[in-house]
């Protein structure tokens, strides 16, 4: 055992990515690219335009820059290497290196999620409480949300980095995925890797699926609440909203539930690697088409931080 983790210790690992078919590399890398920057740019501008608005200055939209923020980065952490790989011959990535993408990864990825309950959280007061809405959500209560979401989400990431760092890799260091994930990770440890299955089920499903559940809650008593609606058109407008942050809100939970909530002697490579593509890469690149470049207000801070943009470059 020492042998191997004298081993470990040296790993290098080989990624494979999302293909090894030369023919569709090209097409995958501009596609991905294409995502990607959609996704930067999306994720981007909603954040520089609640900051420059001072009507954005409310919870639900400091609340929304933080998701945005958070997106951007978690995008970033995988796709870029993917990117490379994709036109690299050289895929290998360091064992200290594969541990930090997997820190990051887990730790952003988190966050999203503990911000998206936050976020529900805010809908559901606005709707069902609005008369407490500026005490139930002042400038301290979404600061207490936010610095919570992203301290566990750095202490849950902490602690399955350090349990994964004493594993022992001794078989074949070819990992089938665009990035380091701890699934494929566990196929390839010759360590009992129970422990760690173990955590996920328990300590994982408390920051996934806990907010998940609070998630549906909160949407199932705006729901209540936008069926009394009396106007025909408000409740329409409602449920097309509550609707499409539904459908994003349950492809992010349920394509992560799918990788990480099952044995890791049940874990496909290539129906991961799709799953994961879903939550990596299509959910960021979504959310902020979803709760804010169709919302009104949000367009108009965008036309004016343009519009100064544009000014202060004629005015140069």
């Amino acid at each position: 055992m020492d042998a191997a983790n004298e081993s470990s210790e040296g790993s290098t690992f080989i990624l494979l990515g999302l293909t090894t078919n030369p023919s569709q590399q090209r097409p995958l890398f501009m596609l991905f690219l294409i995502l990607y920057v959609a996704g930067i740019l999306g994720n981007g501008l909603i954040v520089a335009a609640i900051r420059a608005s001072p009507a954005l200055h409310t919870p639900m939209y400091f609340l929304l820059a933080h998701l945005s923020f958070a997106d951007l980065c978690f995008t970033s952490v995988t796709v870029p290497k993917m990117l490379a790989n994709l036109l690299a011959h050289n895929r290998s990535i360091s064992l200290a290196g594969c541990l930090t993408q997997m820190y990051f990864f887990f730790a952003l990825g988190v966050t999203d999620s503990c911000l998206l309950a936050a976020m529900a959280y805010d809908r559901y007061v606005a709707i069902r409480h609005p008369l407490h809405y500026a005490t139930r959500m002042s400038r301290a209560v979404c600061t207490a949300l936010v610095g919570t979401a992203w301290l566990v989400s750095h202490l849950h990431s902490l602690l399955h980095i350090l349990l994964m760092a004493h594993l022992s890799f001794c078989d074949s260091h070819q990992v089938p995925h665009f990035f380091c994930d701890h699934q494929p990770l566990l196929r390839l440890s010759c360590s009992d890797t129970r422990h760690i299955q173990l955590l996920i089920f328990t300590e994982g499903a408390a920051v996934v699926v806990t907010p998940f559940l609070l998630i549906l809650a909160s949407y199932w008593a705006i729901a209540v609440s936008v069926l009394r609606l009396p106007s025909a058109a408000g409740r329409l407008r409602a449920v097309s909203t509550c609707g499409s942050h539904l459908a994003v809100v349950g492809l992010f939970y349920g394509t992560v539930i799918a990788v990480y909530f099952r044995p890791t002697s049940k874990y496909e490579a290539e129906q991961g690697r799709v799953a994961t593509v879903m939550y990596t890469v299509v959910t960021p690149m979504l959310n902020p088409v979803i709760y804010s470049l169709r919302n009104r207000d949000v367009q108009g801070a965008l036309r004016a931080l343009f519009t100064r943009r544009r000014i202060s470059g004629g005015d140069s």
